[in-house]
């Protein structure tokens, strides 16, 4: 008799390592391609939508994420500030270079705190405009380069005595420099004009690298700085002065002036000043009765008894030839004259005389000084 068949081997358990994945095979996969995009996600973190002008980490035509990497990869060691406290820790001093991008959105108060946290380090700033000329100590505009055609050095610098740019767009700076003025250099301090020599697209053309490589890459360590609105203070107040042009004020003057003088000139020409005859003439009686209706309808008896008294003393010195007499000549000169007393004629003409109490006073007022310019008259 034959030996016994060995028996066949179990199948593995249901509920085995092995048959839950394969259950889950599919989600597993999901679950994989998941966590490698989270990845990739945390590791390009930064990078990914950066459209900033100049910006180390912008891949766009108007980036400098070339420029950036070039120095890394040749040793210098590349740090990005996108504040200004992140510039302050940075600790930006000796042995550092300071690139300034996005110039535009630094006030007083950040420019302040770059000089302070700068101290003793190298400075390039991109493309800075009047007001951030003036801040810095290099008042002027930038001044126009044509563009689109090779710019030689121009210059004594050994750095880039040798090179050339070409960019479509550059501005002179103030001061005496490289390239028809686009770089100066005074002291820590310098002035690029020419800010599209370090973006992506531009880079290439003739010696843009070399002079970006040239200018940032000469310390072992480079921080890039974006500015941030949101790092300005309520008094920065970048106001209309700080955004137009500085030929702009002096020519607001010169108008003023042309036009002070246009005024002058034709007003000149006007001659003095005609006196006409009123086209209607008004009666004298009817002025009267008009300021007599005014002082009725104000109730200003005094005044109305004072300007009684000083137009009688004026008609009764004409008749009687007193001249300027005093007031007192004038009073003691008439009692004499109608035979009354001093006292009786004071109180009618003298400025001191008695206020009318009401109006039917003030009409027998009137009727008195009447009556005694009329006894002058007859004597």
């Amino acid at each position: 008799m034959s030996a016994a068949t060995a028996p066949a081997s179990a199948p593995p358990a249901a509920g085995g390592p092995t048959g839950w994945v394969r259950r889950h095979r599919a989600a597993l996969v999901v679950a994989a391609f998941v966590l490698l995009a989270l990845g990739v996600a945390l590791l390009t973190r930064g990078e990914q939508g950066n459209t900033t002008p100049y910006d180390p980490a912008n891949a766009g035509e108007d980036g400098a994420r070339a420029v950036a990497r070039v120095l890394a990869e040749e040793g210098v060691d590349v740090e990005t500030a996108r504040s200004a406290d992140e510039l302050a820790e940075a600790g930006a001093g000796a042995g550092t270079a300071v690139v300034v991008t996005s110039a535009d959105e630094l006030g007083e108060s950040t420019v302040d705190r770059l000089r302070d946290d700068t101290r003793g380090a190298r400075l390039v700033v991109v493309d800075p405009g009047p007001e951030l000329l003036r801040l810095l100590d290099r008042p002027g505009s930038p001044g126009s380069v044509d563009g689109g055609d090779p710019i030689e050095a121009g210059c004594d610098d050994p750095l880039f005595g040798d090179l050339r740019i070409e960019v479509d767009q550059a501005g002179a700076m103030p001061g005496s420099g490289c390239f028809a003025d686009t770089l100066v250099t005074t002291g820590d301090l310098t002035l690029l004009g020419a800010p599209q020599l370090l973006t992506n697209d531009q880079v290439l053309r003739a010696d843009n690298a070399a002079v970006a490589l040239r200018l940032l890459g000469q310390d072992e360590r480079l921080v890039w700085y974006v500015p941030s609105y949101a790092d300005l203070v309520g008094d920065d107040g970048v106001g209309l002065r700080s955004l137009l042009p500085g030929w702009v004020l002096p020519g607001v003057w010169v108008l003023g002036l042309a036009g002070l003088a246009l005024v002058l000139w034709r007003g000149r020409r006007l001659g003095p000043l005609a006196i006409e005859p009123l086209p209607v003439v008004v009666r004298a009686i009817e002025t009267t009765r008009s300021r007599g209706r005014l002082y009725r309808r104000s109730g200003d008896r005094a005044h109305a008894a004072a300007t009684l008294r000083a137009a009688t003393r004026a008609r009764v010195r004409a008749r009687m030839r007193l001249g300027t007499a005093e007031e007192t000549t004038l009073v003691r000169d008439v009692a004499r004259h109608v035979g009354r007393t001093e006292a009786e004629v004071g109180d009618l003409l003298g400025s001191t005389g008695r206020v009318p109490g009401s109006d039917r006073d003030l009409i027998s007022l009137a009727n008195a000084l009447a009556a005694l310019e009329e006894e002058v008259r007859r004597s």
